[in-house]
């Protein structure tokens, strides 16, 4: 195991060259960061998670009945042992010829066993309350830490002048706020990669999970090496879009539509321009060109600069995606759905009205809610289209 740490930790892959660990190791006169520092972020990371589950029980549930968040999840299939077990063991979406087989099994029409499965898959979808709740606790952190983050940064020469991220590398003494700011963000990000699996499912779990588990390895590798400059404007300026977009679900839940709508097209705004502007002008500019020019090349600085690529590549899709509602939202009059939506949408529980009546209550009716990063992202479509 020693063999394989010291191989994997090769100076001459992760530090620039005349660069050793020994030059990153704390004295009396300055702490550097120290790689067993990270073993906190996962107490930390079940602490978030549990003061996350007092907030939303204590503090979110009570703001969401008072405002008058429906509280009910969708209308439960009536019970029926055949049809459950098809549900549970064979398929949640029964194709035409099973549908007949049911129908004389059961001396039910089809139509009927069609609703029992629409209203069987709906009912495993989350309730609104929870969906604010959860909205309500990123809403929270979220305006914290960035929070944190601009009182920190504005004092600051990097925030103003990227190329001091590298100057006087690796004798960067590690400030206490610089160390708090790190390991707060890095257990965040360990609390949503696990607790991911429980909260409300949406479409882009795949890429969410991709994005979770980039940013984790980006914060411990930039961390370890002491590249923690350029790591704290990376934090603020991805959660500076989060604390909109979670106001903005709040209000779709709440029904409040034109104040979802207004808070979105401003989660659009703020997104592109720090994630397709910003980003790559100035986080992008400095790790591929300021950082060459003032550290020289060495292995290390190419798989950061990949995994920054990998993420702008997920901002250009979550971009699309926005611009797609954004479209709709102005030609159509407003935003309906969140695009990373639950596995169905809500206007699929019931179908005892025509098709088309159907639809236009869909539409009239607010939609449902990362990505995170998203956290979630407010993409999507107008009633039933995308299921």
């Amino acid at each position: 195991m020693a063999g394989i740490l010291a191989w994997f930790w090769n100076e001459r892959f992760w530090l620039p060259h005349n660069v050793t660990w020994a030059d990153l190791q704390s004295t009396e006169e300055a702490a550097f960061p120290q790689a067993e520092d990270l073993y906190l972020a996962f107490p930390l990371a079940f602490c978030i998670f549990m003061i996350r589950l007092l907030f939303e029980r204590f503090i979110a549930k009570p703001c969401a009945l008072g405002l008058k968040v429906q509280a009910n999840g969708p209308q439960k299939a009536q019970p029926n042992a055949i049809l459950e077990k098809v549900f549970t063991a064979i398929t949640k979406h029964p194709d035409e010829k099973r549908l007949e087989g049911l129908s004389k099994q059961l001396d039910w029409d089809v139509r009927s066993i069609q609703r029992w499965f629409r209203q069987r898959r709906n009912q495993e979808k989350p309730s609104t309350l929870r969906k604010f709740c959860e909205s309500m606790w990123r809403f929270t952190f979220y305006l914290y830490i960035f929070t944190y983050g601009v009182r920190f940064l504005k004092k600051t020469p990097w925030l103003w002048n990227t190329r001091q991220c590298w100057s006087g590398y690796p004798y960067q003494p590690l400030m206490p706020d610089l160390h708090y700011y790190y390991i707060v963000e890095l257990s965040f990000y360990w609390s949503l990669m696990f607790s991911q699996f429980i909260d409300v499912k949406r479409k882009d779990f795949g890429i969410m999970f991709t994005h979770h588990i980039v940013a984790v390895t980006l914060i411990t590798f930039s961390y370890v090496t002491n590249l923690t400059r350029v790591g704290t404007l990376i934090f603020c300026l991805h959660d500076v879009s989060d604390i909109v977009l979670e106001p903005a679900k709040m209000a779709n839940y709440c029904k409040c539509q034109k104040l979802s709508d207004l808070l979105f097209l401003t989660f659009a705004v703020v997104f592109i321009v720090s994630r397709l502007g910003i980003y790559p002008l100035w986080i992008l500019n400095t790790t591929l060109f300021e950082l060459y020019e003032a550290l020289g090349n060495f292995p290390a600085l190419w798989v950061f600069n990949v995994l920054l690529i990998v993420l702008q590549i997920l901002h250009c899709f979550w971009s699309y995606l926005i611009i797609k509602t954004a479209y709709k939202a102005i030609s159509k009059g407003k935003v309906t759905k969140d695009a990373r939506s639950d596995v169905e949408s809500s206007s699929d529980e019931e179908e005892t009205v025509p098709r088309s009546k159907a639809l236009d209550s869909a539409v009239a009716t607010n939609g449902t809610s990362s990505a995170n990063g998203t956290n979630g992202y407010l993409t999507g479509a107008t009633c039933s289209e995308e299921h």
